[in-house]
């Protein structure tokens, strides 16, 4: 190990242990955007180390002017990387790849959790394949953080899983809520299916089944029932579960919308000198709007299900951005994420509509 306040290097087989393995190459902007995230985090996760997988010469110049990140990190070596726009499958061939060496790292019990901001294909195939899904849990589910009127939502699946059964519905159900307790830290977070309509006969078979589970489960005191898009933004509930087609149509309208949002105020303040003087007048109030809804503070889509952490950064993101999603690794790995999900599992399990279910399919 290196002395303090300097990266070390590491090979594989460390018998080191490390909080996260952090793809240093993975992103639009690595490894600056990257370095640059850990040096804004070192200040939350002091005393915690970080395994930095890339190249180590590119790494060692630029810690050299990050000191809090390079007191927290040590380098694994490595040239290759997966770019953006290689297919997962030619991706799952390129066994040194920085990517691949972080979830590997994961795998062998190195590190408790993965961050990467790189090809979002390539790390849900990566990680579906090192890590495997958890022995408890049907399918893995891609889940994220957004603004609601009420505070922060989560929102799963958004993408993993376009097919889905009930037996899925309710699974995401108790990881949403194993994620809210852990990264927003609420004692009983409430959950809601997105459906067509809040009545109880609405939806097909799957989600009515998916319901009756759930109102039957450990989680049924804080299970709302059936919501609706608007739902979402107004914060109805804190977990919205849904299947990953329906979640990631839903995810890339809001953010839509919120960019529509944006675009018109700027025409609306931009169309007349008086337009400008109001917004001189109220731009304390429109900062801290803008504050609010700063896509980075939302940054780390989390692939949870797994054998361990795994956190999506935004590929396009700044340092603030990398820096929440390792923040959200962070909170999912010292608040026993995964062992959250297997109690919820195994609870779920001895219910009678869920034993009825599993009989059933």
């Amino acid at each position: 190990m290196a002395a303090s306040g300097a990266a070390g290097s590491v090979s594989a087989g460390s018998a080191e242990h490390y909080a996260l393995a952090i793809d240093a190459m993975g992103g639009d902007h690595a490894p600056d955007a990257v370095l640059d995230g850990l040096e804004q985090a070192a200040d939350r996760h002091k005393g915690v180390r970080f395994l930095l997988v890339g190249d180590e010469e590119r790494l060692r110049a630029g810690l050299a002017t990050r000191p809090r990140a390079a007191a927290i990190c040590t380098i694994r070596h490595t040239a290759d990387h997966i770019p953006g726009d290689m297919k997962p499958t030619a991706a799952l061939r390129v066994r040194r790849a920085s990517m691949r060496l972080a979830i590997d790292a994961v795998a062998a019990g190195e590190a408790d959790g993965v961050v990467s901001a790189g090809n979002t294909g390539a790390l849900m195939a990566l990680a579906k394949i090192v890590l495997r899904t958890m022995p408890e849990i049907d399918r893995p589910a891609l889940a994220a953080i957004g603004p609601s009127a009420r505070g922060d939502v989560v929102l799963l699946d958004l993408g993993a899983n376009i097919s889905y059964e009930a037996r899925n519905l309710v699974e995401f159900a108790v990881m949403g809520d194993a994620f809210a307790r852990a990264v927003l830290g609420l004692t009983a977070p409430s959950i809601g299916l997105l459906n067509v309509g809040s009545e109880e006969l609405k939806g097909d078979e799957r989600i009515r089944q998916a319901a009756e589970i759930l109102r039957d489960s450990h989680v049924g005191a804080q299970f709302h029932g059936f919501v609706e898009g608007h739902d979402i933004t107004a914060g109805t509930v804190d977990v919205v579960v849904t299947d990953g087609f329906t979640g990631n149509v839903a995810l890339k309208t809001g953010e839509g919308a919120l960019k529509l949002v944006g675009s018109l105020l700027r025409q609306v303040f931009n169309s007349s000198i008086p337009a400008r003087l109001g917004y001189l007048l109220a731009r304390p109030a429109l900062d801290r709007l803008r504050q609010w809804m700063d896509p980075r503070r939302y940054n780390g889509a989390v692939l949870i299900g797994l054998n361990g952490v795994v956190v999506k950064s935004h590929g396009g993101t700044d340092a603030l951005g990398f820096a929440h999603a390792v923040d959200v690794a962070m909170d999912m790995v010292t608040h026993g994420f995964n062992d959250r999900i297997r109690t919820g599992v195994a609870l779920l399990g001895q219910r009678p509509a869920m034993q009825k279910q599993a009989a059933a399919g």
